[in-house]
């Protein structure tokens, strides 16, 4: 018998079984709610002044319909909040709804879309905004009481102490086509802002501790980001790997948007109030995250920028081990 041929099969049956051993030890859990197929509806009255209409604003929880103008909580144990929300300013209750739910399949997913937000009063245009939609793991803190700060509303990221190797998610894309984005917050006129509108991903691990005051400090364990710049069609099972303590060295790191500290970010501390989370540093990377906090978004550019027209479509969300 062929020497060389008795060699070359160990090495294929080998790799075959090293390959079967990798595949066996992979363990994929869905995120609570992660397929999207259950999706509460509020049915919300807005104030006369501005029409009196009832609007749908959708929440991702047990299917299940809520009628009235009440602050929202996540309700069933789902771990994600929606950037739709219940305002109330100045006594006037309006509603903002970028995020829905459409049938995919035998079940939903969830569409994400960048458009604009008027609110009329007797039949006038008072106020336009640029909305985006996104979803995320944490909770929103409502009602609104106005347009300053939008970020201190979110309370960013939920307690974890697991180090997943990736996530995996379906996803499609519609890009606007314009070049460049706007930046409208209803105050002043609307202005340009250079650069294309990008629907992007972020996946965080953090390490959280509080000092005496209430502040909030973090270190970065893990990050994912990935930003979409082409239209697609359905991608199904997309898996990106997450990369764990200090990654500028790494060839996909993005200074420009990686960085620690690459946005305000907000929770709630233990007095019960809403303040920064201060991200200061990486952490090594045999260190246990405190917190995960995952975002899917129809633009990148943060608070009232982007480019109505982009919409991004999620569905599926786990974490592979």
């Amino acid at each position: 018998m062929n020497p060389r041929i008795n060699r070359r099969n160990y090495l294929l049956i080998t790799g075959l079984v090293c390959s079967f051993a990798a595949f066996a030890q992979e363990k994929v859990e869905l995120i609570s709610y992660g397929d999207m197929d259950q999706w509460i509806t509020r049915e919300i009255k807005e104030s006369a002044v501005i029409g009196g209409n009832t609007k749908q604003v959708y929440a991702i929880g047990p299917t299940r319909t809520i009628t009235g103008a009440e602050p929202y909580v996540n309700q069933g144990g789902s771990p994600w909040a929606t950037s739709n929300v219940l305002a109330k300013v100045s006594g006037v209750v309006k509603t903002n709804t970028s995020v829905f739910p459409e049938a995919r399949g035998s079940g939903f997913c969830a569409r994400m879309d960048t458009r604009m937000e008027s609110v009329k009063v007797l039949g006038l245009v008072d106020i336009t905004v640029l909305a985006a939609g996104s979803i995320f793991l944490g909770t929103m803190i409502e009602p609104i009481r106005g347009t300053k700060n939008p970020q201190k509303m979110l309370n960013s990221g939920i307690p974890f102490t697991r180090k997943p190797n990736a996530i995996r998610f379906d996803y499609k894309v519609q890009m606007s086509g314009e070049e460049n984005r706007i930046r409208s917050t209803g105050f002043g006129k609307t202005t340009t802002i250079e650069g294309k509108d990008l629907p992007c991903v972020t996946v965080l691990l953090q390490k959280h501790w509080e000092d005496a005051k209430g502040n909030i400090y973090a270190k970065r364990v893990g990050t994912l980001m990935v930003r979409y710049s082409q239209s697609t069609d359905w991608t199904n099972d997309a898996t990106y790997e997450i990369l764990y303590g200090d990654i500028t060295g790494h060839p996909s790191y993005q200074p420009g948007y990686m960085r620690i500290q690459d946005e305000e970010r907000y929770a709630i501390n233990s007095k019960g109030n809403s303040v920064p989370i201060q991200e200061v540093d990486w952490a090594d990377e045999d260190e246990e995250p405190t917190h995960l906090f995952i975002q899917f978004a129809s633009s990148h550019g943060g608070a009232y920028i982007g480019s109505p027209g982009n919409s991004f479509w999620v569905d599926n969300v786990k974490l592979v081990y």
